[in-house]
């Protein structure tokens, strides 16, 4: 009888996390501000995500691209991070700014630090585990999740660290690369916009000329790039291809699924988490 007892009680256990990690799926993010780094009355905002597994757990920070859309990327990853048990909280880089969009030029001043904006308000949560968090960005945000752990102004402006980045098909030119924690980039070999050749120089310890840099200098960056894929490979919204600003754009199945194992082994590695999802 004790075996018995023991066993219905582990099948109750498997029950309750697997209906718990259900209900963290249905679970909508919760829209907050955070410390504003404007003049003006409105604060940054974000959606932020709980998962069910108990606390203090690790952390991501998301990073929207130039054309805003932070909520396709909360419903796309910061969904998915959360039923893995990570707390995670996508940033609107934009909405509080008035900005459009910021597809034809560099990414406006004003958001350079918001990484770490958003880094300081998750340290402060006591569901967070501060020296367990990783920035992931996409496209112009994944150049700016690569800039907050370069060895630079923007990394040494904060007390708090992040401990990884990952980097969505990210502009690579003009980055030193000397990084000071892991470094994930996932690109497209075909993409037009951000070209894989650039990353794979910045990973390689090339400049953007070719040319190699100092040895020894910085954490190593490693790159997968993904054959076939094109830019904005994780958007099933151009599952038809599309043009947008001369570039194309095209969702890829294959490569989207190779991406969530890959950064899913990769925050495990760094930060910790769930080794085997669901």
């Amino acid at each position: 009888m004790p075996n018995f007892a023991r066993i219905v009680a582990f099948l109750a256990t498997l029950l309750f996390g697997t209906v718990a990690a259900a209900l963290a799926a249905d679970r909508p993010p919760l829209l907050i501000e955070f410390e504003s780094p404007l003049a003006g009355p409105q604060a940054l905002q974000g959606y932020l995500r709980l998962p069910d597994a108990p606390g203090p757990s690790p952390a991501v920070v998301l990073l929207h691209g130039c054309g805003g859309a932070w909520r396709g990327i909360d419903a796309r990853w910061g969904k998915r991070l959360a039923e893995w048990g990570y707390v995670t909280l996508t940033i609107d880089r934009f909405g509080t700014r008035g900005i459009a969009h910021a597809c034809t030029a560099w990414p406006p001043p004003s958001t350079l630090y918001d990484a770490y904006r958003a880094l300081k308000f998750l340290v402060g949560q006591p569901s967070v585990d501060p020296g367990r968090v990783a920035v992931v960005g996409f496209s112009q945000g994944a150049m700016l999740a690569l800039l907050a752990v370069e060895r630079s102004e923007i990394e040494r402006s904060s007390e708090e660290k992040f401990r990884a980045a990952v980097a969505f098909y990210p502009p690579c030119r003009g980055l030193k690369g000397e990084m000071t924690v892991p470094s994930l980039i996932l690109i497209g070999e075909l993409d037009d916009w951000t070209p894989a050749s650039e990353c794979r120089n910045l990973a390689e310890g090339r400049d953007d000329w070719g040319i190699s840099r100092e040895k020894g200098k910085g954490v190593p960056i490693e790159i997968i790039v993904y054959p076939g894929a094109h830019h904005d490979f994780d958007v099933p919204n151009f599952a038809t291809p599309v043009k947008m600003f001369g570039h194309h754009l095209e969702f890829n199945g294959a490569a989207r699924d190779q991406s969530v194992e890959a950064l899913r082994k990769f925050l495990y590695a760094t930060i910790g988490g769930k080794e085997k999802q669901p």
